[in-house]
């Protein structure tokens, strides 16, 4: 597509667009004088879709009129929801419903898989993850190597430069695997840099990863709703993610969890143990020995959280009915607006750091300032911006297609004009 940077392009852009009646479906925040903000934070918080208050109503009525009867009597059973997640989850991320679970959070989800699968020997001890990692990733690594008796220095490998110097280069990443597979048990890296917007190729790292007889997990954070995943296909050993990004099912939602369906019959795996994994059919019985279910519902600790389960099942009825190819058609397009109107504006001004290839991308672009940055991004809150800002000079914008539009995009770049001035 050959884009014009003119409103009146960008309204036709919006015309055109088959899911600009999408943005009607969610609550869109005012700035101070009550219009509605440029909201360019789905990657930090998704916006509330309005059909989320009928799907919480539906509990707290059943939760009223039931108590813990709810269980087994609500509209929705208690005991057996987060079954109710598994299809959209598994069409998101690309898997089958037996590999996927909502449950717990993303870092708890990181830690139980850790335990499963980052099993150090003398030989093979190492973890490779990237230099730029999230903070609770590295938190998170850290800390399981320590309970192992390792050091960052003999065991933990992190890749990546500085996110204002760029991004990675794939081939390095590839080297690194082929040069220290042989020593590498974990590869765990994020799907989508948070920082940069970076989308790596996970298909190729988990082959080579497997090729050198290293385990694969990612990750998923800020790639799930946002780029088309298929982790069953390719083979990927495990995944963790948190469902109140690009999936907004609000503020701390329950995370989502994926297991290969490999690993589903082997019961001696080691695991952190809970109720909720133990055997289905003998839950209730009471037994002192685990007995765990088949696939990765194994992994489970507890029940699912009720009212946090309906926010993200209203949201996953809102995926199904657009699709992730759909999305991602509309992505990549916004995203793409987004990058020629800087270029063509602001291109003295800044710099883009996230790859230019859409195809290494989601919907963020990390755009670093050499001057002022902080200043123009404290400007941009003030002008009825919501972005984010990541040390050094990094301010990270996500046009997200679910409710983002290109006359939003075209606003935007007129602003950072503006303020350059």
């Amino acid at each position: 597509m050959k884009f014009k940077s003119t409103l009146e392009f960008a309204k036709q852009l919006d015309e055109q667009d088959p899911l600009r009646a999408r943005r009607e479906h969610f609550f869109i925040p005012n700035d101070e004088y009550g219009q509605p903000k440029i909201y360019f934070t789905g990657n930090s918080l998704g916006l509330q879709p309005k059909i989320a208050h009928s799907f919480i109503e539906q509990e707290m009525k059943d939760w009223a009129n039931l108590g813990s009867k709810g269980h087994l009597h609500a509209q929705n059973p208690w005991l057996h929801y987060h079954k109710l997640l598994k299809k959209g989850l598994a069409s998101i991320v690309g898997a089958n419903e037996s590999e996927v679970s909502a449950m717990q959070s993303l870092t708890t989800n990181l830690h139980l898989l850790m335990t499963t699968f980052f099993r150090p020997t003398k030989e093979r001890h190492k973890i490779l993850m990237l230099k730029n990692a999230f903070p609770s990733d590295q938190y998170a690594i850290k800390s399981q190597l320590r309970l192992h008796g390792l050091s960052e220095a003999s065991s933990l490998i992190q890749i990546g430069p500085k996110a204002s110097e760029g991004t990675l280069d794939p081939n390095e990443l590839y080297k690194t695997i082929e040069e220290h597979g042989k020593e590498i048990a974990l590869i765990l890296i994020e799907g989508v840099s948070y920082l940069t917007g970076q989308f790596f190729d996970l298909k190729k790292i988990t082959e080579l990863g497997h090729q050198h007889g290293c385990k694969v997990g990612f990750d998923l954070a800020h790639a799930a709703g946002n780029v088309v995943l298929e982790l069953h296909d390719w083979n990927v050993d495990f995944a963790v993610w948190c469902n109140y990004k690009y999936i907004n099912s609000g503020p701390g939602a329950v995370g989502g969890c994926f297991v290969h369906d490999r690993y589903s019959n082997q019961k001696d795996l080691p695991r952190m143990e809970g109720w909720w994994g133990h055997s289905e059919e003998r839950r209730f019985l009471m037994e002192p020995n685990f007995e765990p279910m088949m696939g990765v519902d194994a992994w489970q600790l507890s029940n699912v959280p009720i009212i946090s389960a309906a926010l993200l099942r209203a949201s996953l009825s809102m995926f199904d009915e657009v699709g992730m190819q759909a999305l991602r058609q509309k992505s990549m397009a916004l995203t793409g607006y987004l990058e020629f109107m800087l270029d063509e504006h602001c291109n003295q001004k800044l710099k883009i750091v996230t790859p230019k290839d859409p195809n290494q991308r989601g919907c963020q672009l990390s755009i670093a300032f050499e001057n002022e940055a902080k200043s123009i991004f404290d400007r941009l809150i003030t002008s009825g911006v919501s972005c984010d800002w990541r040390e050094p000079n990094i301010i990270r914008v996500a046009p997200v297609p679910m409710y983002n539009s290109f006359e939003e995009v075209y606003q935007f770049v007129q602003i950072i004009n503006r303020l350059k001035k």
